[in-house]
């Protein structure tokens, strides 16, 4: 029997993203048929831009998949199985507000963590609920896997005014990370074995990592991290520029203050927020090294393209966040019970841990969408700075919902990023000058 095709609409069509995740796609058609793929912003030039190569690549490569792009959200959302959301609300300009105004007062810069994070997140709550109310209007029965950060927050405002919608939060992050696992200890990739996690988006640990025979491979690969973090002595992966490798080393450090666990590379925002800020180049964050890198590499290379009318020798190539995503659609639409490491409401799956905390852990996905995997108690250290945490991602949504700056404030305090309320005050000053015209007014 033929398997099922799907259609596939990718929100945030202009994306530097959206190539990659195009080639995937195409190269899956195996395992994830497509009848249909579309791409909607409402960035109507930039979407064009990726739009058209985008074209080239699928009528060279996979002609009988029907393509389309659109700014009209009934258009975009009309006959759709899966929708893959990957937003950036204010751009890379407002990325780079995120990260140098922390570090203008002596605090972690960086888009998803610390004010920074806290403040895109406010930029993304209403954009990513409307898609969702686009879905349902149109497509009711589509799942919504979205990649668009801050994941954290975006859960949590997910959970709180759309709790009984089909959208599954993810993060690559932990994929990169096992992906490189894997190869430092002689393995192909992350499918060559099974892990235990847990934690919040970006702020989580791995517990036990077992090959297909249930072999312990935490031994070999915490052997590996103890000397030089998450590097490895390879080009494969996504994160090669020098500002990602100096977080990968941090690793190291980060695994003597839990040598039980292996650590998410993130929490040397928080651990380590002292020395990130004094070895930072403030002038010259990671929004500029984007902006001058993948912006840049990414659309010259649709435009190149679409000039020469052939994408036979393009530079695009799938990756890990494509895969990701691409194995999240596969679960769904032919219920192959796979593991993942899932953004999902704890409900007792941490049993000392908040019920109504967003938290990532591994799931099993299927076509009804997915069952967290119990992870039992977690020890006090991890506990107690999730707890922090939580509070604060918690906070962030309370002052979006009821237009608060009181409770903006506090969330800023209550981030381990941020020494003192003083400071927290002054950030969050002006990052409402930043922010006007996308945070609601705070009273």
């Amino acid at each position: 029997m033929p398997k099922k095709e799907s259609s596939i609409l990718i929100a945030g069509g202009g994306s530097t993203y959206t190539p990659a995740l195009v080639v995937m796609l195409l190269e899956s058609l195996d395992k994830l048929p497509l009848r249909k793929l579309k791409l909607y912003d409402n960035d109507e030039e930039r979407q064009k831009t990726v739009a058209e190569a985008c074209k080239i690549i699928i009528d060279e490569r996979a002609p009988g998949v029907e393509f389309s792009y659109t700014t009209d959200p009934e258009e975009a959302f009309t006959d759709v199985d899966i929708v893959m959301a990957q937003l950036r609300v204010g751009k890379y300009a407002l990325r780079e507000q995120d990260e140098k105004i922390p570090f203008k007062h002596g605090v972690v810069g960086q888009e998803t963590c610390g004010p920074g994070g806290i403040a895109y997140g406010l930029r993304s709550l209403g954009p990513i609920i409307e898609l969702v109310d686009y879905m349902e209007k149109y497509s009711p029965d589509a799942w919504m896997l979205n990649y668009s950060n801050p994941a954290a927050i975006v859960a949590e405002g997910t959970r709180r005014f759309r709790p009984n919608s089909r959208i599954i939060n993810i993060c690559d992050m932990p994929v990169c990370l096992e992906d490189i696992m894997a190869r430092v200890i002689g393995l192909k990739d992350r499918k060559d074995f099974e892990t235990s996690y847990f934690g919040l988006n970006h702020f989580g640990w791995w517990t036990k990592i077992v090959d297909h025979e249930g072999m312990d491979l935490m031994p070999k690969i915490s052997d590996h991290v103890k000397r030089q973090g998450y590097t490895e002595n390879t080009q494969k992966g996504q994160h090669k520029e020098e500002s990602w490798l100096e977080t990968m080393r941090a690793a190291k450090e980060l695994h003597e203050i839990e040598p039980e666990f292996l650590p998410n590379t993130y929490l040397k925002y928080y651990l380590m927020a002292d020395s990130t800020v004094e070895h930072a180049n403030k002038e010259y964050t990671r929004a500029d090294e984007i902006i001058d890198g993948r912006e840049k590499d990414v659309f010259s290379e649709c435009r190149r393209i679409t000039e020469n009318g052939t994408a036979k020798d393009t530079s695009f190539k799938s990756n890990e966040h494509a895969s990701f995503i691409t194995d999240l659609a596969c679960a769904l639409t032919f219920n192959t019970k796979e593991r993942m490491i899932l953004i999902t409401e704890n409900r007792g799956a941490i049993a000392n841990f908040a019920y109504d905390a967003m938290v990532e852990l591994p799931c099993i996905v299927g076509k009804d969408g997915y069952e967290p995997i119990s992870m039992g108690d977690i020890p006090i250290f991890e506990k107690g700075l999730m707890e922090q945490q939580i509070a604060s991602e918690k906070l962030a949504v309370d002052a979006w919902e009821q237009g608060s700056y009181l409770k903006l404030w506090q969330s800023l305090a209550m981030n381990k990023t941020v020494p003192s309320i003083a400071v927290a005050k002054d950030i969050l000053d002006d990052l409402i000058l930043a922010n006007k015209e996308f945070w609601p007014e705070l009273k």
